[in-house]
């Protein structure tokens, strides 16, 4: 690979559509037709994005909308079963299975003030065979899924949603790259295998009128890449750089794409990671299906070659995404915070991230 110079960014022109005043559409078609200039087009637009807003609508994906609706109707069958049935695979150290809601509010809720977050959820990773040799190892986050015994179809449906978006995620780190002034194929050998997580939710209503309660409370993604499916029932918000809240409206075929705290720091905090919630005052259960997508287990993540400089230098130690993974799964869930970790001071000296959002 050539030589990457650091360069002065300039930031580009907002992108044409705004939702809200203030979310960007980014249209990829063109970009997966090939169609010339359109990578350069949607990678501009997908800096503004990041460097403005963290957030961003993903238009012309090319997942098919029938294929978004029955791994919502999955998750709804998933979570209409008998607590006893989702209890049998109830989540596990490797973020893989059913968690309740929590009877006590994790670290980050609870230096907010607030009550448990009120939702429950089903984590999926990477299916994998018995005989596979991560698996034989016991290699944290690379073992098998724990998978319901009586929902006909679930399994097949899911692993269906999540390899078409593993794919998508695949051909979308190209315009990441080339937004963050990379080669284009930069983050490929990182993604040929990712990291990925389908976490399926089920949010009951919550009293409008109480401020301490939320269905998903303040927080920062880890990781590179979230990506949620058009819902029509609303909830989510996004904290503003300036400090507003703003809701995340339903876009018709549009996915909600956003970046999370690993993305923060590779790219030397050049890319926003947002903080958002989820308020289900809706009227309705709501549920939601969001992808993450982050690099593979030994990526070493550290600071891009194009976002430092000498008046920028490396604010982030290198980390593998496997050791930065455990560090943070053990801040969130209550069922890791046994497990040994890397300590805050070797994710980042001087406890950098371990702010109201990220701690």
């Amino acid at each position: 690979m050539d030589q990457i110079i650091p360069r002065p960014h300039l930031a580009p022109a907002p992108p044409p559509v705004l939702i809200g005043g203030v979310i960007p559409l980014i249209d990829i078609s063109g970009f997966l037709a090939g169609t010339p200039g359109a990578a350069e087009k949607a990678a501009a637009e997908l800096a503004w994005a990041f460097e403005n807003v963290g957030f961003y609508y993903l238009a012309g994906h090319g997942v098919p909308k029938e294929l978004i609706e029955a791994q919502y109707e999955a998750a709804a069958r998933f979570h209409a079963q008998p607590m006893e049935e989702k209890l049998k695979i109830k989540v596990n150290e490797h973020t893989i299975g059913y968690m309740p809601i929590a009877e006590k509010a994790p670290p980050n809720a609870a230096a907010q003030g607030k009550k448990p977050s009120q939702n429950e959820a089903f984590f999926l990773r990477r299916d994998r065979a018995a005989d596979d040799p991560d698996v034989i190892a016991g290699r944290r986050f690379h073992v098998q899924n724990q998978w319901p015994e009586n929902l006909p179809g679930f399994r097949e449906q899911t692993l269906q949603y999540m390899s078409t978006m593993e794919a998508l995620c695949q051909k979308l780190v190209r315009l990441y790259a080339i937004a963050l002034d990379l080669p284009a194929d930069f983050f490929d050998a990182s993604f040929k295998k990712p990291h990925m997580i389908l976490r399926q939710s089920r949010y009951p209503l919550i009293d409008a009128a109480d401020d301490k309660i939320a269905s998903l409370v303040p927080h920062t993604d880890s990781g590179f890449m979230t990506l949620l499916p058009p819902n029509k029932v609303q909830g989510l918000s996004i904290n503003l750089p300036n400090g507003e809240w703003h809701d995340a409206p339903y876009v018709e075929d549009a996915f909600v794409v956003n970046g999370g705290d690993m993305l923060h720091r590779w790219s030397n905090e050049r890319f926003l990671s947002t903080p958002h919630r989820v308020r289900n005052v809706s009227g309705v259960m709501r549920y939601a299906i969001p992808f993450f997508c982050d690099p593979d287990h030994d990526t070493v993540i550290e600071c891009l070659p194009s976002c430092q400089s000498v008046d920028n230098p490396p604010k982030y130690p290198p980390i593998t995404m496997g050791d930065y993974a455990l560090w943070f799964a053990a801040q969130r869930y209550q069922h890791m915070q046994n497990v040994k970790t890397p300590t805050a001071e070797e994710v980042a000296p001087g406890a950098r991230a371990t702010e109201a959002w990220k701690s």
